[in-house]
């Protein structure tokens, strides 16, 4: 569709995160009338201690939300992984908050992504990320429990949310390899304070099957969400072409 009128889409932002808000905004960059708005909450480690869990609480992220809202925007998006761990109906109860508390639409990244799941019809995910054990393991049993195997996964055993941002490509280039060849029908790098999503391209031209950054699939589905075409971004991966709302 050609846009007529400004979008506004809010983000949700992990206070330690430094790589999605440069990536989301190189997403949009080249969609006239369409601009992107971030809010933060405070998120500095990821585990599953008390306290680490305790920072996803959906009241703690709601005053951010609340703030997206006097901007005006569209749609808010959590642009986060949490409910990989903590279990889908985290992000489907926060997105419920939001709506009710201020009336705009609400997406994740986690919901995005397995709507991008579920409509190419992917079974063996390959999961990178820099998560520790117990979180991987945790994300792994959520997705078996909807039928979808993330066997194939690396991780580097780590919890320092803030340094996350400093892994570049020598780090993730043999991490996708080795989920590939163990058979997954696609790979997600799963985790938003990940600079990887501009290698998007490169990976899916070399190993030949879909790459699900989670910073791009909430840009993606709250773009489709406001009726944006992102078949006319470029750049970003194959998943810029699909069309499920």
């Amino acid at each position: 569709m050609t846009i007529s009128k400004r979008i506004r889409i809010g983000i949700l932002v992990p206070s330690s995160n430094t790589a999605l808000e440069p990536l989301t905004t190189a997403i949009v960059a080249t969609l006239p009338n369409v601009s992107v708005h971030f809010s933060r909450f405070p998120v500095t480690t990821i585990g599953l201690s008390t306290s680490a869990v305790s920072q996803f609480e959906p009241h703690k992220i709601m005053e951010a939300a609340t703030l997206l809202a006097h901007a005006n925007v569209d749609i808010i998006g959590w642009s986060g992984t949490s409910s990989g761990w903590l279990g889908f109906p985290a992000d489907d109860e926060l997105c419920s908050m939001i709506t009710d508390a201020t009336g705009i639409r609400a997406t994740t990244s986690v919901l995005a992504l397995n709507k991008a799941l579920k409509g190419l019809g992917v079974k063996k995910l390959g999961l990178v990320t820099p998560y520790l054990d117990d979180v991987q393991a945790a994300i792994v049993e959520n997705y078996k429990s909807v039928g979808v195997d993330c066997s194939m996964e690396r991780h580097l055993q780590r919890s320092d949310n803030v340094k996350f941002a400093d892994l570049g490509a020598e780090t993730f280039d043999p991490m996708v390899e080795a989920v590939v060849k163990e058979g997954a029908q696609a790979v997600s790098t799963f985790c938003t304070n990940l600079s990887a999503a501009q290698y998007i391209e490169r990976w899916e031209k070399e190993y030949g099957v879909p790459i699900l950054d989670t910073v791009t699939t909430v840009v993606w589905d709250a773009l489709r969400m406001c009726g944006v075409d992102t078949s006319q971004i470029n750049g970003w991966g194959r998943l810029m072409e699909l069309d499920f709302v």
